[in-house]
């Protein structure tokens, strides 16, 4: 977690992730920033296959806008952020950033809205309340929204 409250997942640039010019394709961003939602939710003790399994619910991408700032190229340390700014029924409001790790450059940011579906039927349905719960005890400052 950082001073800000937001949670940080660090990550390397790999060869995978670049372009044949060695930046990083403007989709990999969003796949460290899915990366970096999925370990944010299990830091609260939530997986999302047993998630699904068991509770019949899955989180997907409503909306995603995504600013590009500056390349990250192969090899660089990275590190993306997960920031809440609003949890309301159905949905999760965040920001993200990658930067380069150590120097605070934001290379990327991006909003999302994440949706909470019931695994059968992919219908809206209500974020259940221990997630909410943790969500809201990680950021306090959260309008409650219903």
């Amino acid at each position: 977690m950082s001073d800000k409250g937001e949670f940080i997942w660090p990550v390397r640039v790999y060869y995978e992730d670049t372009d044949c010019a060695g930046v990083v394709y403007y989709a990999g961003y969003l796949r460290f920033m899915e990366r970096a939602r999925t370990e944010w939710l299990r830091s609260m003790g939530v997986e999302q296959g047993t998630l699904a399994r068991e509770e019949g619910v899955v989180f997907a991408v409503r909306r995603a806008e995504l600013d590009y700032l500056a390349p990250a190229r192969l090899d660089d340390l990275l590190e993306v952020s997960v920031g809440v700014l609003r949890c309301a029924g159905a949905s999760v409001r965040i920001h993200q950033a990658v930067r380069r790790r150590g120097q605070g450059q934001i290379l990327c940011r991006g909003r999302m809205v994440i949706a909470c579906l019931a695994s059968s039927g992919f219908r809206p349905c209500a974020i259940p309340e221990r997630i909410a719960a943790g969500i809201r005890q990680r950021n306090p400052r959260l309008e409650e929204h219903h």
